[in-house]
């Protein structure tokens, strides 16, 4: 008898070390204690229920051996013969409640904390896109896109894959460390779901729905996270990229952001030479147009329409804009009015109006992008 329970012990003891280990990467199917103070309550929630489980488990498992080894046929026991035991029945009703009593009050302070989004230092907008999200830090007048960086050489294997393949964007979410930063995040075309493991945040980013969810921590790094709703083609190429500075750090970056916008904003009415255009034209497309077009603009046949000999993009300018600022209706043709600058617009209709072949030898500036925009 004294056998058998040293046995359980010791099945016991190597699995809640083994669990108690995650944060050193013992076990690593454990679940990520994370970085904020969200995801430590989550985690200290996991581990509570954990260890409940695993007591509950080796008394059950151990008190059934014991009975099938104590009470076997071969030593001469013989069932009882009853149909009902009051006291029996007034236990297995009155310990469960007060397990499940003692597991709902700390799952529900961690839960009051996970909802707890009032009084943040700074809010950021969260817009998913097929298949990109933009960043919006409110009273800031900041905007921008987080895209893939991973180049359609190294997805599609002409080059050796990179260190950090698919999970590089052109610009992260920058916030502070020490700050309560709320997300209030939305969806523009299809449900998408923004996840960052370390932040213990996953919400679903819906179309005309706002959810929210917050995070604060003191340790400063890259935490990089992904879309976790299937939203298309290119769903598993949507990583979400978190860089957390320290203080001085972020309002540096801050203030750099806000003169390179002033600055971005200056260059609408300025002239743009052929050279710039196609220099940032081929930028801005190898970013947000090649993952459907391809980087020749040849298409997908059947898919996405190839732009040599486009009847848009040879046609008049003025259809040409359009369509990157309105879209196409019932096709993946989304607009790209609030995700790309009247800078960035016109660069990329010049590039693909005079590359592979088109060479229209014609000029859009930003500001016929502008005065577009203002005639709709």
């Amino acid at each position: 008898m004294s056998r058998l329970f040293k046995i359980i012990a010791a099945i016991y003891t190597f699995l809640a070390t083994s669990f108690a280990s995650a944060e050193s990467g013992f076990w690593s199917l454990n679940m990520p204690r994370g970085v904020t103070e969200v995801s430590n309550a989550v985690y200290d929630v996991h581990m509570l229920m954990m260890y409940i489980c695993i007591a509950i488990g080796v008394v059950v498992f151990g008190f059934m051996f014991y009975v099938m080894f104590a009470h076997r046929k071969s030593r001469g026991a013989k069932a009882a013969n009853f149909h009902e035991n009051f006291t029996v029945e007034v236990i297995w009703t009155i310990v469960p409640a007060i397990i499940l009593l003692g597991m709902a009050f700390p799952a529900t302070t961690s839960l009051l904390k996970v909802y707890d989004t009032d009084n943040p230092d700074i809010d950021i907008k969260v817009t998913g896109y097929q298949w990109k999200w933009q960043y919006e830090y409110l009273g800031e007048d900041i905007k921008f896109m987080s895209e893939l960086r991973t180049s359609q050489d190294e997805q599609y294997g002409r080059v050796p894959k990179g260190e950090h393949y698919l999970r590089e964007v052109t610009q992260p979410l920058v916030i502070p460390t020490n700050k309560k930063v709320r997300f209030l995040i939305t969806g523009n075309d299809v449900i998408h779901s923004w996840w960052v493991p370390d932040f213990a945040v996953k919400k679903d980013a819906i179309p005309g729905l706002f959810t929210s969810a917050w995070a604060k921590t003191d340790q400063p790094g890259v935490y990089v996270g992904a879309c976790t709703e299937l939203c298309g083609k290119d769903h598993s190429r949507m990583p979400v990229v978190v860089e957390v500075k320290e203080e001085a750090d972020y309002y540096e970056w801050l203030a750099g952001k806000k003169a390179e916008a002033a600055l971005y904003a200056s260059t609408i009415g300025k002239d743009w030479s052929n050279d710039e255009l196609m220099q940032k034209g081929k930028e801005v497309y190898g970013i947000s147009c090649a993952g459907c077009h391809q980087a020749q603009g040849e298409g997908i046949a059947g898919i996405f329409p190839s732009l040599v000999g486009s009847s848009i993009v040879t046609g008049p300018i003025e259809d040409h804009i359009g369509i990157l600022i309105n879209g196409v209706a019932g096709s993946a043709m989304q607009s790209f009015a609030d995700q790309l600058s009247e800078v960035d617009i016109a660069a990329v209709i010049h590039y693909k109006r005079n590359s592979w072949g088109n060479d229209m030898n014609d000029i859009v500036q930003p500001l016929d992008v502008l005065n577009y925009k203002q005639s709709r």
